[in-house]
């Protein structure tokens, strides 16, 4: 067995309790969200301006704009107009909504890792991308020794470690079903001299 396939096989149950084809795992809720923005090109991104401060931040990084609005959520928000999910407050069987769902393991939260994150979609091609991303741009899932790899696409060092992935499977074992949306009273990030 190699080190990553525990990731492999967590990416898999996730993906399954969530009702999404795939999951690729990462080190956190905003790096998901960083690598999909990127993927996706973002141009002028939509959201809740009660937020945590990292998300506005992944889209300013993979070079798009912000726009901050007044919108109550509960448990994820869309990153409008693109089919991107900030799911970081919900975890719960069935929850897959399309496009490309983020969610966090923080220790904070309903599947409580400690750190790491995940990409939920249905885009095998994305998937692809994803995974050499999330891995200095090399090949993912498929890896080869770093003294045979070719690198041809500029990556992160990002993904979920395989000690992180074996926690997540213990304890999906025990998760319950229909867990409720964790809710967090945010401040209005427009207040932050960072958005002025």
């Amino acid at each position: 067995m190699k080190a990553f396939d525990i990731v492999a096989e967590f990416e898999r149950q996730v993906a399954s309790f969530a009702g999404a084809k795939f999951g690729v795992a990462v080190d956190s809720c905003t790096s998901a969200l960083f690598l999909s923005c990127k993927y996706l090109k973002v141009g002028e991104v939509e959201i809740p301006a009660r937020t945590y401060i990292s998300a506005p931040f992944s889209v300013i990084h993979a070079g798009g704009t912000v726009k901050l609005v007044d919108k109550p959520w509960s448990g994820a928000y869309q990153f409008l107009p693109y089919p991107i999910w900030d799911s970081a407050k919900r975890f719960r069987k069935g929850m897959y909504q399309g496009g490309f769902q983020c969610l966090s393991f923080h220790m904070k939260k309903l599947l409580p890792i400690g750190r790491g994150g995940m990409i939920l979609t249905d885009d095998e091609e994305a998937v692809q991308w994803f995974q050499r991303a999330s891995h200095d741009g090399r090949g993912g899932e498929g890896m080869k020794p770093f003294m045979e790899e070719r690198v041809d696409m500029l990556g992160w060092n990002c993904y979920m470690t395989p000690e992180q992935a074996a926690r997540g499977l213990h304890l999906l074992e025990g998760i319950k079903p229909d867990l409720p949306d964790q809710y967090d009273a945010y401040p209005d990030l427009r207040t932050m001299p960072i958005f002025q």
